[in-house]
């Protein structure tokens, strides 16, 4: 047998200590930002690897992007920082331990029919509460090497809500399972590299995201309202357009409706002048009708957007190609804020909160009150039941405007390196 004992520097915090103790079969690690979540996953999988020299193991997150650029990321650099030999076969997407001849699978568990196989000694996923449950039975349907010296599944999340992990691990947890809860500001080794971590997350989450992000409360979510923050005596507002400022174009683009929202900006607040919403007509057609109301301000335009409106239409154009070439032949003055990616909902929903209303009790997104559809978005718009989902079917009409303004917000969110991993700051 090979050597299995290698020596790791690692300094856990309480949680993290009690979590890598636990001898459940199945165990949680349940905690805010910058608890640590993603160093405890990292950490136990090597520890496990160690375990069960020789033996197949796997790590899953999500989503291949998640997997990726998080996990995996996370993962490489625990092993770099001590040294510990591996070698990572890209194309099977496989990491073997080369110590004790461990392999571990690398896995996105979005698809989770493709996990039936083969038997694993242990396994681990990242961000457990945005994984359906049926990926995770299918792992434990795995967890049955017979060779195996030490078999277990574990997981990280932050809370979302009253839903199956919560349920699972938490509130009725049966005979092998057991989740411990990290409390938050317990990371001394964050706060002292950035003191005012939480202060700044306050002033850029609204009170319910910071609650459960910050300080991993758990709350009620089930087939709750997305836009939590808004109300209608501190959000809508009669606004006049300031001629001297450039004409922010938000655009989701449908067919049915083309919707678009028409948005200025003043210091730190965002103010939603008007809202375009068209049935069955093309891109072009909204480039007119803005243009009808609006007329081509001189101060310019800035356009945002859904990223796919980068995708070549049946035309020969993108949806951002007619935006240009109309105003183009009016000589406008136009600059483009578009993402290569479009943001993850979850991201973009918190940036709206802020927004509208953030943990300090700050307003900064105004809304005349002409933009009926919009504030329809703020007060109907909903998550899908025992979800952290959107409903786009429960009406057909929502969540078009909201989604066009929130691609623009979230643009406009400034990108800061913090915690565990890098994070947008609202």
């Amino acid at each position: 047998m090979r050597d299995s004992e290698r020596l790791i520097k690692y300094t856990p915090l309480p949680s993290q200590k009690e979590f890598h103790s636990c001898e459940a079969t199945f165990k949680g690690f349940s905690g805010p930002i910058g608890s640590g979540k993603s160093q405890a996953l990292c950490q136990e999988a090597i520890r496990l690897s160690y375990l069960n020299p020789g033996r197949t193991g796997l790590i899953g997150a999500p989503t291949y992007p998640m997997l990726r650029d998080a996990t995996l990321a996370s993962l490489t650099e625990v092993l770099n920082e001590n040294d510990v030999p591996y070698e990572l076969n890209k194309s099977e997407f496989i990491l073997v331990m080369r110590d004790t001849g461990s392999r571990i699978l690398l896995r996105s568990v979005d698809e989770f029919e493709r996990l039936r196989g083969t038997n694993l000694a242990w396994f681990g996923l990242d961000e457990l509460t945005y994984t359906q449950e049926g990926a995770w039975l299918r792992l434990e349907g795995r967890l049955r090497d017979p060779k195996a010296t030490v078999r277990r599944g574990f997981a990280v999340w932050t809370p979302k809500g009253f839903d199956w992990v919560y349920r699972k691990f938490i509130q009725n947890p049966v005979a092998g399972y057991a989740a411990i809860l990290a409390k938050p500001y317990e990371n001394r080794f964050l706060l002292g590299q950035v003191p005012d971590f939480y202060e700044r997350l306050k002033g850029s989450y609204d009170d319910n995201f910071f609650r459960q992000e910050v300080l991993g409360d758990y709350l009620n979510q089930k087939g709750g309202l997305v836009y939590t923050a808004f109300s209608r005596e501190t959000n809508v507002k009669r606004i006049g357009a300031d001629p001297g400022r450039a004409i922010c174009w938000a655009v989701d683009f449908n067919v049915d409706p083309m919707s678009s929202m028409v948005v200025q900006m003043k210091d730190d607040e965002i103010r939603v002048l008007d809202e375009i919403v068209l049935h069955r007509a093309s891109t072009e057609q909204a480039c007119e009708e803005f243009e009808r109301r609006f007329g081509i301000p001189r101060s310019g335009i800035v356009v945002f957007g859904d990223a796919a409106g980068s995708a070549m239409q049946t035309t020969g154009f993108s949806d951002y190609q007619v935006i240009r070439n109309f105003f183009g032949s009016r000589s406008a003055k136009v600059t483009y804020r578009v993402p290569k990616a479009n943001p993850p909902v979850r991201e973009r929903v918190a940036a709206m909160n802020a927004r509208l209303r953030n943990a300090y009790g700050d307003v900064r997104l105004l809304v005349d009150p002409k933009c009926k559809e919009l504030i329809a978005d703020f007060e109907q718009v909903s998550y899908k039941e025992d979800s952290v989902q959107v409903d786009k079917d429960k009406d057909r009409r929502r969540t078009h405007l909201s989604d066009a303004l929130g691609y623009l917000i979230w643009q406009e969110s400034t990108t800061n390196t913090i915690g565990e991993r890098g994070m947008r700051l609202i």
